[in-house]
């Protein structure tokens, strides 16, 4: 399908821009707010976030890689993997605004539960992602591979330049990316979301915010699923080989 393919290119075009477009004011004012406080935190606060954080998701991982089903037939065209993902994302962020809902009206004791759900639903849908693409995420690279969409995801605005880098040239850099660095993954993640999971924990608000921040979230995790295999599949076209 020559002309689906030419829509897709121009869609990847249009996305990596979007991806490396300077962030607006507020973000960076809150970046810098948040980089501040974390200056200000004790070393060991740090280090337990990041093992904490490091241990959940290597978890949800390894809990996702048992449930999520072996990647799909090569035989689909880009076309039908991409309506099936589309299919994927509705039912996950469906469950995501659930999820923040019901967390969101309980204050801030479900307020705290929100966050290793939350994590957990974005790390199976990523695994769906990479099914319906056609990856095999029993491979260790692949699922390094899905913590670098993780990250471009939610992410500062240097951090998602060289992460977006790293998936345009995932074949040549998946060597040089052994393992991540876990406390930069922890700092980046909790800093895109505090702001609004602070708002979360809000009395009378907070189901309302929940709901839309889970949907919006999921829904930005998908615009990079989607767009970071989508690159991945068109340089194997180009290649004439399939390197999975």
């Amino acid at each position: 399908m020559v002309d689906y393919t030419i829509k897709v290119e121009q869609e990847l075009i249009i996305w990596k821009r979007k991806m490396t477009r300077q962030s607006g004011l507020i973000s960076r004012v809150s970046k810098n707010a948040q980089t501040r406080i974390n200056g200000l935190l004790p070393e060991k606060f740090h280090k337990v976030m990041t093992e904490s954080i490091k241990n959940m998701v290597k978890a949800t991982l390894a809990g996702s890689n048992i449930t999520t089903k072996k990647r799909l037939s090569t035989e689909l065209s880009l076309y039908e993997r991409d309506e099936l993902f589309k299919q994927k994302l509705s039912t996950f962020r469906k469950t995501a605004t659930i999820e923040g809902a019901g967390t969101g009206a309980g204050g801030i004791l479900l307020g705290i539960a929100d966050f290793p759900l939350l994590l957990s639903i974005k790390m199976k849908f990523l695994f769906e992602a990479a099914s319906v693409y056609g990856f095999d995420t029993t491979k260790p690279e692949e699922r390094l591979f899905i913590l670098h969409i993780f990250l471009l995801a939610f992410s500062s605005e240097e951090k998602r330049k060289k992460t977006l880098s790293i998936i345009e040239n995932w074949e040549e850099q998946k060597s040089l990316v052994a393992d991540l660095d876990w406390r930069e993954f922890q700092q980046e993640y909790r800093d895109y979301i505090d702001l609004v999971k602070m708002f979360q924990m809000l009395p009378g608000i907070g189901a309302v915010v929940g709901a839309f921040a889970n949907y919006n979230l999921l829904d930005q995790l998908g615009e990079c699923a989607m767009n970071s295999y989508r690159l991945r599949l068109m340089q194997d076209k180009e290649k004439g080989a399939d390197t999975r």
